[in-house]
């Protein structure tokens, strides 16, 4: 059940910066000081779109390398990963 909720909020300064406040819009999808998030700006349509980062660290001794390398692999053998997964 995907609820939309609608809020109004004024523009204020917090040192030179400009924001707003929104802790139940953050709380309701699941955020807390600290956690990362993924912002999209539409200018044109004049939209901010903020959403929970999903990225996930590395664990201890995995390098970026690898996953890159892993990344591609899984791109070009995609649809044939696909086929497998359903053998």
């Amino acid at each position: 059940m995907n609820r939309m909720f609608e809020m109004e909020r004024k523009v204020t300064k917090f040192g030179n910066s400009l924001g707003i406040t929104m802790t139940d819009a953050l709380k309701q999808i699941g955020l807390d000081q600290g956690d990362i998030v993924n912002i999209d700006v539409n200018p044109e349509s004049g939209e901010i779109i903020i959403k929970k980062s999903t990225k996930v660290s590395l664990p201890e001794g995995v390098s970026p390398d690898f996953m890159s390398t892993l990344s591609d692999v899984i791109e070009a053998y995609d649809q044939t990963l696909k086929g497998l997964k359903d053998r």
